[in-house]
């Protein structure tokens, strides 16, 4: 998979808040996401994002 910086992201699973879509602020073996819901940001392992990736919302 393809990921960028900036790119908008759907993902399986919803974050607590109820909101599903995500915004890259970095990748590599850990990616760091912010959510659009509650602008919380988490950091993930790269191969649970590409498990639990279902969509791009928008291209950088």
């Amino acid at each position: 998979m393809d990921f960028e910086v900036g790119q908008l992201i759907r993902m399986k699973k919803s974050h607590p808040c109820g909101e599903n879509r995500w915004e890259i602020l970095r990748t590599g073996m850990d990616f760091r996401l912010r959510c659009t819901g509650c602008e919380r940001q988490v950091m993930v392992p790269r191969k649970l994002v590409e498990k639990r990736f279902k969509e791009f919302i928008q291209e950088k």
